[in-house]
């Protein structure tokens, strides 16, 4: 700690005196400032105070006195606010009025979505609250007003900023724009006429907002949206225990934020209360929804919202209940149909047909008189409900730990021929190796994985395909990076994401404009970094360039070994590699696959554990790891995991299979990915709810190892037992391990399978090309071990209990 003199503490004094007078002096005059305007206001027209468009507006926001009677009403009190201020509204908005673009962007781009299927007629468009008009420019400038819609109704009390929205109107030459001057509730409108309602910050100014969202929830066709965007404070007390109103990121506002915005915006008779958005949720569908900061103005909240009816018609498809097709896909069942619910109160008979979540969500909120999760409103339904408050989520933050896959997805097809029978269940991890296997055309295939995030990132992929040419694709996925990938998020990735994944990857976008891109984001980023760091450190990037450049594997092989002395140096795996901090956190290793390292590496040697020989086994397996894959494998042609790792980047020569230019024909047809379900839940629990001998594959990758051994019949045997019971006669289990044996083949064996290792890594081989696990297996179920329940009594408690309390409204 530092020490003063005396004589530097009284020179301290001093300048904190003198910092205090100065901010005492600001205080007095911005006073006086404001008591001068105060009494001028009344006398001296504003325009000729100053004609500056921002002082104008601090004066009318923060210093003019607003009208207080109440023979006005709601009109009066616009006029109050809006008279002095509405020529220089627009031109003071766009920095504090954030997220308008995004919500038109949305809607936009959401309603060509359902015109594509529709029948033809133009939509007609509501903008209640719309002011000057400025909603009708953006949306002008983004699809052709004039062009796209029907007709197009400018509601707003206030006749100060109607005015300028006449005259915008006459100088764009809109023939089929008209302004309402009037109260939203007393417009003229049939019933199920309007197929497009927005509200851009005008729901908070609006006293009486429970009439209105009625009012337009009967305006509202059945295939129409409503887009809302406007300020909220809000504590996660408040919604904690909702399910449909489509996530809850970056939702809670903390106390301080809450008292301080609140109070601040109702000197301007605007209202924050978080009651507002709470109702439009109640009374519509949850599309999509995201809660964001105005960082610029000192982070004030403010949300977006799409919607949609909430009633089944709203999202009925041919004919054919959403809710009923989608929980037979979950569970490989018949049609079961929650909305009879109200009308089969007695369901004894039939509690032994297993349910998906899904199903039971959507008999809790019928029966509730709720709208539904918003999963079930979604333009496709490939990620199923969850709760995205359960801490099992939330332990992983905002973050996934890969960005791409490190399975070979070219010997899983070798080893297990997918076709077109097959249903498969997989964890999700980046979602690469599901993009290969969907090129097989299974069945179908269950994604399961733990952490939202990578399920965010398997949805982003899926979108893409879907919406964007091969162009925008092979620029986010094969560089990483694509300069205008927020546009692109709004305007194309919108209508075929989940919520959750939208919100998240909204607040991510930046991920695909900075310097590392993609794939140097995620958990395993530190490792990532940390290698090119050293390259650049030592003067190898000129090498590793041209490594991944030349074509032979003889020129691979000499230059390698120049790269291997720091890969492989002793010191950096002494202090760096062979900690089981780096182990977890940067290569994704955890402690008990990290132990069966060690436990090979004892065998073999005949040496006892130690702190010494950790560091050695490790530094080992790196070695028989490394030293094979440049021996048999080309990375500038076909290794595209160490290409990636070691350029940051695929090249058009080296790259996963789909990000081809013929996966992407394949992957962009309309039906591609009706095989596709994701789900973000423990895999027991998604076993648990799949009927008996439908599965043919289960791709376990790593995660067997991430068992404790000494908890061998808690955990993983009810694990193999269930996934006997729910894969057929001669289904296959493929995993892989860091073991050359690993301890829980014997459980499998036991359990009614026949475990067959298919890849071993020993005398220099590679079991794959990335070569990063000891062996590879193949558990053959060759008999059903029982015909009891899937899950033994304790664990069905507990899987009965999560599930309450997922549920729980």
């Amino acid at each position: 700690m530092a020490h003063f003199s005396y004589a530097e503490w009284q020179r301290l004094k001093g300048f904190h005196l003198e910092l205090a007078l100065i901010g005492v002096g600001f205080t007095v005059l911005v006073t006086i400032l404001g008591v001068v305007l105060y009494r001028l206001g009344g006398q001296i027209p504003i325009d000729k105070l100053t004609s500056n468009p921002y002082i104008r507006f601090v004066y009318a926001c923060m210093l003019k006195p607003h009208d207080r009677r109440s023979d006005g009403g709601q009109q009066g009190a616009l006029e109050s606010f809006y008279s002095t201020q509405a020529n220089v509204y627009d031109s003071t908005r766009k920095r504090l009025l954030r997220g308008r673009e995004d919500m038109l962007a949305i809607v936009l781009a959401q309603l060509q979505g359902k015109l594509t299927s529709g029948d033809g007629r133009k939509p007609v468009w509501y903008d209640i609250g719309g002011g000057t008009g400025y909603n009708i420019e953006v949306m002008d400038k983004l699809v052709g007003v004039e062009g796209f819609f029907e007709h197009v109704f400018l509601v707003d009390l206030s006749t100060s900023l109607c005015a300028v929205a006449r005259e915008r109107i006459h100088k764009n030459g809109w023939e089929n724009v008209t302004v309402l001057c009037q109260d939203a509730r007393s417009v003229a409108c049939n019933p199920g006429s309007a197929d497009l309602i927005t509200m851009s910050y005008s729901l908070s100014m609006i006293p009486d907002y429970y009439s209105v969202v009625d009012m337009i929830t009967s305006f509202l066709s059945p295939r129409g949206l409503i887009g809302i965007v406007d300020f909220y404070v809000q504590s996660v007390v408040d919604y904690s225990s909702r399910n449909y109103c489509g996530g809850a990121f970056n939702r809670h506002v903390n106390w301080f934020g809450r008292m301080f915005w609140r109070t601040w915006f109702e000197a301007d008779r605007v209202n924050l209360d978080g009651g507002r958005r709470d109702y439009v949720e109640y009374r519509f569908g949850t599309i999509l929804s995201t809660s964001q900061r105005n960082y610029p103005l000192g982070g004030i909240p403010y949300y977006i919202f799409i919607g949609c009816r909430r009633d089944a018609e709203a999202f009925a498809e041919q004919g054919v209940e959403v809710l009923e097709k989608l929980d037979a896909a979950l569970t490989e069942s018949p049609y079961l149909s929650p909305m009879k619910f109200k009308e089969r109160r007695n369901l004894d008979a039939i509690h032994n047909i297993p349910r998906s979540k899904s199903y039971e969500s959507a008999i809790v909120n019928l029966s509730n008189d709720l709208p539904l999760p918003s999963a079930f409103y979604q333009q496709h339904h490939w990620r199923i409900y969850y709760n995205d408050l359960l801490r099992k989520h939330q332990q992983f933050g905002n973050e996934y730990i890969y960005a791409f896959n490190w399975e070979d997805p070219k010997v899983d097809r070798q080893l297990l021929n997918i076709n077109q029978d097959d249903v498969i269940l997989t964890i999700t991890s980046a979602g690469d190796n599901i993009l290969d296997y969907l090129l097989e055309k299974p069945k179908r295939i269950h994604a399961v994985d733990l952490n939202p995030n990578q399920n965010h990132l398997l949805e982003l992929k899926i979108a893409a395909f879907t919406a964007l040419p091969y162009s925008d694709v092979w620029q986010i996925f094969g560089e990483g990076k694509h300069p205008d990938f927020r546009n692109l998020l709004l305007s194309k990735f919108s209508p075929h994401m989940s919520s959750q994944a939208f919100q998240y990857w909204l607040s991510k976008s930046y991920i695909f404009s900075s310097k590392g891109g993609l794939y140097e984001s995620g958990g395993s980023r530190h490792a990532i970094k940390l290698i090119r760091w050293l390259f650049k450190t030592f003067g190898l990037t000129a090498k590793v360039r041209t490594l991944c450049r030349i074509e032979t594997l003889n020129e691979q092989r000499e230059i390698w070994p120049q790269i291997r002395n720091l890969l492989l140096s002793w010191p950096l795996h002494k202090t760096v590699v062979s900690t089981e901090w780096w182990a977890w956190k940067a290569a994704g290793v955890p402690p008990n696959q990290h132990a069966l390292i060690l436990d090979d590496y004892a065998q073999r040697t005949k040496l006892p554990k130690s702190k010494k020989l950790c560091g050695e086994a490790i530094w080992q397996y790196v070695v028989d790891t490394l030293d094979p894959v440049v021996e048999t494998t080309q990375i500038s042609r076909d290794n595209y995991f160490y290409y990636l790792c070691l350029q940051g980047k695929f090249s058009r020569k080296c790259h996963p299979r789909y990000l081809g230019v013929r996966a992407h024909a394949q992957l962009s047809k309309p039906d591609a990915f009706d095989g596709l379900r994701i789900h973000t839940d423990e895999i027991m629990e998604v076993i648990a709810r799949i009927s008996p001998s439908t599965l043919t594959i289960a791709i376990l990758m790593d995660s067997m190892d991430w068992f404790d051994p000494n908890d061998a019949d808690g955990a993983p045997a009810e694990q193999i037992i269930s996934l006997n019971k729910v894969l057929q006669v001669g289904g296959r289990v493929l995993f892989r391990s860091a073991a050359l044996r690993p301890w829980y083949t014997d459980i499998f064996e036991k359990n009614g399978f026949d475990a067959k290792c298919v890849g071993r890594r020993d005398s220099g081989k590679c079991i794959d090309r990335v070569n990063m696990y000891a062996s590879a297996w193949i558990c053959t179920k060759k008999v059903n071990i029982s015909d009891s329940p899937i899950i033994p009594s304790k664990r069905k408690d507990a899987v009965a209990a999560a599930a309450l309390e997922e549920l729980k409204i």
